[in-house]
């Protein structure tokens, strides 16, 4: 019996129309274009701002062009699994709705908390499903509306982080190709330097919460930096090692975009030119999970069949991995 693998065989996205550039911000909180770009590459973010529209709205466009690009009917789908930090409400869960506006009525799907690693934990989950045999089509989405949890009167982290959504339909191949690997962990260090403290069953919230802002991201950027640099170098070479990706035979290498730094601290560690490590911080900040989908989606027209991609992340947990992609189709196919 041949081997069954799961490969991506389509991608889909979507960016709000507002642009928030860093001469924005500067009249907003005490900050600069030089200071910004200096320390993490960000020039400017995509935020959605218009009123009662959450995550589901920009998963719902993703995988909507998802399907149209990939001619798969929603009825054709078996499952959602929608990575976000930012649902639409405690409960249901933001699968659910884009489930019931997109008329997958033979789907099931559910949302997976992984910070700004949940592309890489949702592809691993999603792959395991196909290689169990038991689904054929799968679709994994990845939103995030971070302006919704960002104080922008916090010069530290109103720079970061933009809003996006990106999706990609999982299908079986028995071809040498798709995610070959995978290098996932979660540290529980991570709570006090990366979290928000106020919103959840442990402290609900109320008049105090909401005086001092603890429903906003709090970030010890120091010390996340540090942990990022190490476990996303330290995953990235142990993946490359094990399946014997070297500078030479390695395609792309494609980290979560938080911070320029970390990025080239990445590269650096695995001897590659930055011309070879795939970027869209610089336009779009830092969409947490969204990120590396995102930028997949942004260079689709780049990657060839059979292309070694290297991807690695770190997010609130702490979350962080690498995982091995070999490339399923060429991208600059005719697409909706």
């Amino acid at each position: 019996m041949e081997k069954i693998n799961a490969a991506i065989t389509g991608i889909g996205g979507f960016i709000p129309e507002y642009v928030l550039t860093n001469d924005e911000l500067s009249r907003m909180v005490d900050t600069n274009d030089e200071w910004i770009t200096s320390r993490v590459g960000i020039k400017e973010r995509r935020i959605l701002n218009e009123e009662g529209l959450g995550a589901s709205y920009m998963a719902r466009k993703a995988v909507k062009q998802l399907l149209a690009r990939t001619k798969t009917d929603p009825s054709e789908v078996e499952c959602l699994i929608l990575s976000t930090t930012t649902s639409d409400y405690t409960f249901p869960n933001t699968a659910s709705i884009v489930i019931g506006r997109l008329g997958m009525v033979n789907a099931y799907g559910f949302d997976l908390w992984g910070a700004c690693s949940g592309f890489l934990y949702a592809m691993d989950q999603a792959t395991s499903m196909i290689q169990s045999g038991r689904y054929k089509k799968i679709v994994v989405c990845c939103a995030e509306k971070l302006s919704s949890i960002v104080d922008y009167s916090d010069r530290a982290t109103c720079p970061l982080f933009g809003d996006g959504a990106a999706a990609v339909l999982v299908e079986p191949t028995t071809e040498d190709i798709g995610w070959k690997d995978s290098i996932l962990r979660t540290d529980g260090k991570g709570l006090p330097f990366l979290c928000m403290k106020a919103g959840g069953s442990v402290c609900p919230p109320s008049h105090f919460t909401i005086d001092h802002k603890m429903h906003y991201i709090h970030q010890e950027g120091r010390t996340v930096f540090k942990f990022a640099v190490t476990y996303m170098s330290d995953t990235t070479t142990a993946v490359a090692e094990r399946n014997g990706l070297t500078k030479e035979n390695l395609t792309w290498v494609l980290p979560h975009q938080a911070n320029i730094r970390i990025i080239q601290a990445v590269a650096n560690r695995l001897e590659l030119p930055m011309e070879k490590v795939m970027m869209n911080i610089e336009h779009m900040g830092n969409t947490s999970c969204a990120s590396i989908p995102l930028a997949l989606w942004e260079n689709e027209k780049r990657l060839k069949k059979g292309d070694n991609l290297l991807l690695t992340a770190f997010g609130a947990g702490f979350t962080y991995g690498a995982a091995y992609l070999k490339w399923c189709y060429d991208g600059d196919r005719e697409q909706v």
